[in-house]
């Protein structure tokens, strides 16, 4: 079934990215959020802006989630009147938001039952990724539904892996940002102890970024957003929070012992009062900051 209209559920820092970029690609976009002051900024970037969701859910082809919460996806999945009682056409929803694998199957369920589909796709990518159309999306859900939504797919990522049933993709996406989490720890302080023995930062991160103890974080991050002090990723430390917890809470429905990822979490609750969780999440790994 072709796809000519995409409704974009969520115009936050990553939605309103990806709206602007489906728009560009040539489909008509019609987005909603709760805050109706994004109107003017979906409106500039070519954006049909709905203050119903309602017009959103009964009017798009496809539909694209990007929200914060697993229950936000819920409510916005099962709200009356909306997709579960469309019969015009099957809508596959992209839910980009992190969420956690039980919610993705049991809505995965409840849509397949309506005569939709739902792919849990959540993305690495940034604010950035989501602007310029190269995102990295994890996906779960069927063979069919994936071929359906191919063509907002292949206009949103620059690479787009299919990991397994519905469910996968959150899965990944909970596995990555823990390690993410993780590694803002460990490269701020291997970072803070270089410059206390004498080398500053940027002359470690050159050896760092060409031997073993590279990652996302000392070849990206540091010097993107950290070395500066810009701290400005577009991802909030609140939301790093609630990931790693999911991933936790994965983890204790799996039977899987996690102690370094359980002091890990410790520390991100921790430091709550020093990095709020509006803050960038890159905040981190200031190895400037005191240890507190």
């Amino acid at each position: 079934m072709d796809i000519g209209t995409v409704g974009v559920v969520g115009l936050g820092n990553m939605g309103l990215g990806m709206a602007a970029t489906l728009a560009r690609a040539g489909f008509t976009v019609l987005g909603h959020d709760i805050d109706a002051a994004r109107r003017g900024a979906a409106e500039a970037a070519g954006i049909g802006f709905r203050e119903s969701l309602m017009d959103v859910l009964q009017g798009a082809d496809a539909l694209v989630f990007s929200l914060p919460l697993a229950r936000d996806v819920e409510a916005v999945v099962t709200a009356s009147g909306g997709l579960l009682e469309r019969a015009d056409r099957k809508v596959v929803v992209i839910d980009t938001s992190t969420s956690d694998p039980g919610t993705s199957r049991r809505l995965a369920a409840r849509l397949a039952s309506a005569g939709h589909g739902l792919l849990d796709a959540p993305v690495s990518g940034g604010p950035i990724g989501a602007a310029e159309g190269t995102l990295t999306m994890m996906i779960g859900g069927s063979d069919a539904d994936l071929a359906l939504a191919a063509p907002v797919i292949a206009a949103l990522s620059a690479k787009a892996v299919h990991v397994g049933p519905s469910g996968a993709g959150n899965i990944a996406k909970l596995v990555n940002n823990l390690l993410v989490a993780a590694h803002l720890i460990t490269t701020g302080e291997a970072m803070r102890l270089s410059e206390a023995a004498g080398l500053a930062a940027e002359d470690a991160l050159r050896v760092v970024n060409a031997a073993t103890g590279r990652s996302a974080i000392s070849e990206v991050m540091m010097p993107r957003w950290i070395l500066p002090g810009s701290f400005d990723s577009g991802f909030s430390a609140g939301l790093m929070r609630k990931d790693v917890r999911l991933a936790l809470e994965l983890a204790a429905a799996t039977g899987s012992e996690l102690p370094l990822s359980a002091h890990v979490a410790r520390l991100w609750a921790e430091t709550r009062d020093r990095i709020a969780d509006g803050d960038d999440f890159t905040r981190m790994a200031d190895y400037r900051a005191q240890q507190g």
